[in-house]
């Protein structure tokens, strides 16, 4: 029998957290703790047994402390470049979505920040975001209708 090898890229879910603490509303952002380091959205692999809406649950919980409602489930939006990240081709599936509770880092967040939308606009084009993430960051706040 004929050996069959199969190599693909590897899934991982993105999300993008709207929040607001009763201060401020924005996104959060993440610094990461490990390489790549750089701002990001909170995210990771996608789990073996989980949905991709579910993985992305569990890794803004992880990252961020926050509960999160999806607003686009079952239509995430796919970045999937082969360089899109320095460790290897990995497509992601970007959900959007609502936050409520304490914001706080955790598991490979080094920091998060609720950033507002005037102030996120500020950091695009300044290398400050790690893998595509200014990109994704970019595309959303052009389908919010804040960037032309």
């Amino acid at each position: 029998m004929e050996k069959f090898e199969q190599r693909n890229p590897i899934p991982t879910v993105d999300i993008i957290i709207e929040y607001g603490d009763g201060k401020k509303k924005g996104i959060v952002l993440i610094t990461r703790k490990n390489p790549p380091y750089g701002l990001a959205l909170p995210g990771g692999f996608a789990e073996l047994g989980l949905s991709y809406e579910d993985n992305a649950r569990n890794e803004a919980k992880e990252e961020t402390n926050l509960d999160v409602i999806i607003a686009n489930p079952g239509h995430p939006y796919t970045y999937s470049e082969p360089d899109r990240d320095p460790r290897g081709h990995f497509a992601t599936n970007v959900f959007y979505a609502r936050g409520s509770g304490v914001l706080k880092a955790g598991d490979d967040a080094k920091t998060t920040m609720l950033c507002t939308i005037d102030e996120v606009i500020e950091m695009l084009g300044k290398s400050k975001f790690a893998f595509d993430h200014e990109k994704i960051v970019a595309d959303y706040l052009k389908n919010k209708g804040y960037l032309a």
